[in-house]
């Protein structure tokens, strides 16, 4: 009897200049090599991701920073970027080859900001106009490049609110991402279904509870649920670059389990409109400083 592969959606977020410069291209060759086709979502503005740097006053984020080694991790030139007066370099209109190399390459290419450093620290200051302004900007930059509608997207951090919501409605896309959770749901009043991430990320766990380089496939891999919704999210920062070398060691221990990573589109069923109800919550998580999006479940009924 042929066993049955698992499906996991395999999720890559691009939040800086380097990681689309240096991390993609690389990521880009590995997934070849084994077959596989992913979600990219992409940051398509300006890199001031330096301009984190403020927040290691904050003891989470310092810890944080420390215990998953984020000069080494990231590189000086992500953790400076856009500390000067002026933004940082233009990652859409500078690199914007490389998702086009991407799309062409058939992997499923979504939104993830314009601003990644701005949308995951003042969402909760956005007003209703200033949140549409700053997805429609990510939208059409994106939309130039692919030269097609932007079927999908996924907000930087997991920062998604209700309000996020109800601007993303008018855009059109067939899902987004924005959440944290277990299962895919229809938010309440809203006709864009949500595919949550289940597992946690490389940053969020190393470093924990006697997680390490030497353990941390294997953690992922035992998380994996045969029988659930399993959707990963990886960085082109992080697994496209300095952990490029772990990553690919995680594909290859991944195939011996049968495990078939799609993009997160291949994971909707054909009738959304008998997915479950939900609503998002701000909630904080082990191992990540601040607050995320997570799915309240509503009830199982039809929408």
């Amino acid at each position: 009897m042929v066993k049955q592969p698992i499906p996991v959606g395999l999720r890559i977020d691009v939040d800086t200049y380097r990681g689309t410069l240096k991390g993609v291209p690389r990521l880009l060759d590995m997934l070849a090599r084994h077959d596989i086709t992913a979600s990219f979502f992409f940051t398509v503005g300006p890199d001031n991701m330096g301009r984190h740097l403020w927040r290691l006053l904050r003891p989470a984020f310092l810890k944080k920073m420390l215990r998953s080694n984020a000069r080494s991790l990231y590189g000086y030139d992500i953790l400076f970027k856009g500390t000067l007066p002026w933004p940082g370099p233009d990652i859409g209109q500078k690199l914007g080859h490389l998702i086009q190399q991407a799309h062409y390459l058939q992997h499923e290419i979504g939104l993830h900001a314009w601003d990644h450093h701005k949308w995951q620290t003042r969402i909760d200051r956005m007003s209703a106009d200033e949140l549409h302004r700053e997805i429609e900007r990510g939208y059409r930059r994106l939309e130039m490049l692919l030269g097609e509608r932007v079927s999908c997207s996924a907000v930087a951090g997991w920062r998604c609110n209700p309000a996020t919501l109800a601007q993303k409605e008018t855009f059109d896309f067939r899902y987004n991402s924005d959440c944290r959770g277990d299962a895919i749901f229809m938010p309440k009043g809203k006709r864009t279904p949500q595919i949550p991430v289940t597992l946690p990320t490389y940053d969020e766990v190393i470093g924990q509870n006697g997680i390490t380089d030497e353990n941390y496939n294997q953690y992922i891999l035992d998380a994996i649920n045969p029988n659930g919704l399993n959707v990963y999210t990886i960085h082109a920062e992080a697994e496209g670059i300095a952990c490029a070398s772990l990553f690919e060691k995680f594909l290859l221990m991944a195939a011996e389990r049968h495990i078939k990573f799609v993009p997160l589109g291949a994971l909707l069923p054909q009738d959304s409109e008998h997915l479950p109800t939900g609503t998002i919550e701000a909630v904080e998580i082990p191992g990540r400083e601040g607050w995320v999006a997570r799915h309240s479940s509503l009830s199982s009924r039809s929408r």
